[in-house]
């Protein structure tokens, strides 16, 4: 393509077909509309091996109060579960709350606020690591005392 018809594809007056060149017609035969993704295969590699060191963080965000059991079943597995709220109305989302309260009071876990409308419920096995800055540490890597 000469430099006229690139500036002119870059200012949008003429049609840049350029990178349908780079498309291999082959690649799309062998899905049919409507199958499914396939992925790599190291990300089920990967998942399987977070299950079986239990390094999972569920992550659910209910829009009414019928979503708390997702919350409660990843909970009872013993995955810690992020509960993002804000997506729900307050008194949906109090209810929520008051379900993930009696969830970790009865399988003696911890609730913790992350940001508004946002909170961790952790497994009583699992320990909650502050992240406290490295400049507020005293054995800070900065720390030059």
């Amino acid at each position: 393509m000469g430099s006229v018809r690139k500036a002119s594809a870059w200012l949008g007056l003429v049609d840049d077909n350029e990178d349908e060149r780079y498309y291999d017609d082959d690649y799309s035969d062998g899905a049919a509309p409507g199958d499914a993704w396939v992925t790599d295969p190291r990300v089920k590699v990967a998942t399987d091996v977070a299950e079986e060191r239990g390094r999972r963080i569920g992550t659910v965000t209910p829009d009414s109060f019928r979503d708390a059991r997702a919350i409660g079943e990843l909970f009872r597995d013993g995955i810690p579960v992020i509960m993002n709220l804000t997506a729900m109305e307050a008194g949906d989302a109090k209810r929520v709350v008051d379900f993930a309260a009696g969830l970790i009071f009865g399988l003696r876990g911890s609730i913790e606020r992350v940001s508004n409308r946002v909170f961790l419920l952790s497994p009583a096995d699992t320990e909650v690591i502050s992240g406290e800055p490295a400049a507020r540490r005293a054995d800070g890597f900065f720390n030059q005392s």
